[in-house]
């Protein structure tokens, strides 16, 4: 469903992402994980449409991002990591607008509003102002748009951000959901989430992806734990390039 191939990306003459190549399969979780900088957000902007690669190629659901990203956008629910919400709207007919720019018609967008409230816990907050709503919440209605349109890739973006306990709990629970609908490619920082809802885990550093392995290669007998490998497959030799053994 997802398909990177040699992705680079140049801002200015740094390169955030170097021949990055990956991919994710249909109603697959996937962790993409990697320390601040290493290209997560990058990856994922490109796949989403929101700006092009410098070179390289990307499809999702077998469509070219670069030559149709309209069609892509229709296929993609993506959450950002820092959540654009137009704070003088109430959360429903923000969601209805999500639907209209999704495509929707008229009464498509009132009844996924009200689907995706429901599946992400915003009924009684359906007439709050954005503005109004904890962090928490606002992550929330991220989600929630994300989901409208019910497409079939779901790429997000720390979508744990600001939650409470109860709440990531029931967050983690959704996504897992999800992944019985949609292929969802998941970044975040937190491992243990990773170990609870992932099928597979990607890593990348310095633009590079430099570790892939299914949950259960990581849990076998003998494997290393997430987080030692993880560790392992970021921390780099001085100067050599390459990863430390």
């Amino acid at each position: 469903m997802i398909v990177a191939k040699g992705l680079t990306k140049y801002f200015g003459t740094v390169a955030a992402l170097k021949e990055a190549s990956f991919h994710v399969g249909r109603n697959e979780i996937v962790g993409f994980l990697g320390p601040n900088g290493a290209g997560k957000s990058t990856a994922m902007r490109i796949l989403t449409g929101f700006f092009p690669a410098s070179s390289g190629e990307a499809r999702v659901d077998g469509v070219e991002v670069h030559e149709h990203p309209l069609e892509v956008k229709r296929k993609v629910g993506y959450l950002p990591e820092n959540v654009p919400l137009y704070e003088d709207m109430v959360v429903t007919d923000f969601l209805a607008y999500a639907g209209a720019a999704k495509g929707l018609k008229s009464r498509q967008r009132h009844e996924e509003a009200e689907r995706v409230m429901e599946r992400c816990g915003l009924l009684p907050m359906r007439r709050r102002l954005l503005r109004n709503l904890s962090k928490g919440y606002r992550q929330r209605v991220g989600l929630a748009q994300a989901l409208v349109g019910s497409p079939p890739v779901l790429i997000l973006d720390e979508p744990t951000v600001g939650l409470d306990p109860a709440q990531i709990v029931e967050i983690r629970s959704l996504i897992k959901e999800l992944g019985r609908e949609h292929t969802v490619l998941l970044s975040t920082h937190i491992l243990p989430e990773v170990s609870m809802v992932c099928d597979r885990v990607i890593i990348i550093n310095s633009g590079r992806i430099v570790a892939e392995a299914s949950m259960d290669q990581f849990t076998a007998s003998g494997s290393k734990p997430l987080e030692e490998a993880f560790m392992a497959a970021v921390s780099f030799e001085a100067g050599t390039g390459e990863a430390a053994p």
